[in-house]
């Protein structure tokens, strides 16, 4: 990866809330801060992002009812869209991931998983390769009347899917072969949890379950040879119960595994866990997220910034992070409208 990609973010934002669309920042390696280069409001609410190394080029979702992903070149200031959207054949796809030569979403309103083939050129095949549905339900009677694929990551080894289902409260394990994506395992989390979204141990051996209903983390051992989940403990999020609404949004882990971040709407705080060599999260404060609603929180390659995309508040706020005790510092913050997710390339 040259210099001048390590340096450069992309922000995803809300069109239909008048977001810019896809933007791409200049990051500062020395301030961690962002400065915008220019925006493409090409794709329809592109709420969510991903920076393909291996092709150079980025991916977005466009979290519409009619559901798509598209590729864009990032080569100049301006993103370029390649190839016009490809449907995923589902509704709302709000995240996405790149796994095994296809572009794999969670798709949120149709409770299903999608891939898309990524041609040798890093563009899209025309239509999905695949689309696998979730079923069942939970008990919340406005959120989990069916299933709710929030997030889709591919595991550490790079074997296996993992979906995040927040309307089943489960997350599953799938693989994805010549016959399409089939489910290996599913793994029950706790009823009425809404789990949406998973962060892995750099050591490949734990995961860490964010859930948006009840604000916990839920603490879990990933054995990738056997493409295994298992919940071990969970924990709350915020010190003391919320005063109000609270919905937890995003997890990072740090690089070394010493620290765990979360954020969560509503409270609009980000908190700091400590991680100890079992992997066990203790809780050891929170912080403003600098902004409102915090949709997403990401750490820029360095692993030494934080970034919130405050969706409301309309901004991207970054924050030092004190290597010593993972206690996040405001360093900035760049005006975004609805602003969804901060990726690096």
């Amino acid at each position: 990866m040259s210099d001048r990609q390590t340096r450069r973010a992309y922000v995803g934002s809300f069109t239909a809330a008048g977001g810019p669309g896809v933007v791409s920042a200049e990051l500062d390696p020395g301030s961690g801060a962002l400065t915008v280069l220019a925006a493409t409001d090409a794709v329809a609410d592109p709420s969510y992002l991903a920076h393909s190394p291996a092709t150079g080029l980025l991916y977005a979702v466009s979290e519409t009812s009619e559901g798509a992903v598209a590729a864009f070149r990032v080569s100049g200031d301006r993103p370029e869209l390649l190839g016009p959207p490809v449907p995923v054949g589902a509704a709302a796809p709000t995240h996405l991931a790149l796994h095994d030569g296809h572009l794999v979403t969670a798709n949120y309103g149709s409770g299903s998983v999608t891939a898309v083939r990524v041609q040798a050129d890093g563009s899209l095949a025309p239509a999905p390769a695949a689309v696998l549905r979730h079923e069942g339900s939970g008990p919340h009677p406005q959120r989990q009347q069916g299933p709710h694929a929030h997030q889709v990551v591919s595991d550490p080894s790079g074997r296996w899917v993992v979906s995040v289902d927040l309307g089943t409260d489960s997350v599953r394990v799938c693989a994805l072969g010549d016959t399409g994506l089939t489910l290996h395992r599913e793994v029950a989390l706790r009823p009425g949890s809404g789990p949406r979204q998973l962060a892995f141990h750099p050591r490949g051996d734990l995961a860490y379950v964010l859930n948006e209903l009840a604000p916990t983390l839920t603490v879990c051992a990933w054995d990738a040879a056997e493409g295994s989940l298992k919940p071990l403990a969970e924990t709350p999020v915020l010190v003391g119960a919320p005063d109000g609404d609270a919905y937890p949004s995003a997890v990072v882990v740090a690089p070394d595994g010493r620290f765990l971040w979360t954020a969560t709407r509503g409270a609009d705080v980000l908190s700091v866990f400590a991680l100890d060599r079992a992997g066990d999260a203790r809780l050891l404060t929170t912080v403003p997220c600098g902004g409102r609603w915090p949709r997403d929180l990401a750490l820029d390659p360095s692993g030494r910034f934080l970034y919130a995309a405050n969706e409301h508040s309309g901004d991207v706020t970054w924050f030092t992070v004190d290597p010593e005790t993972g206690l996040p510092r405001r360093a900035g913050a760049v005006d975004l409208p609805a602003a969804s997710c901060v990726v690096f390339g």
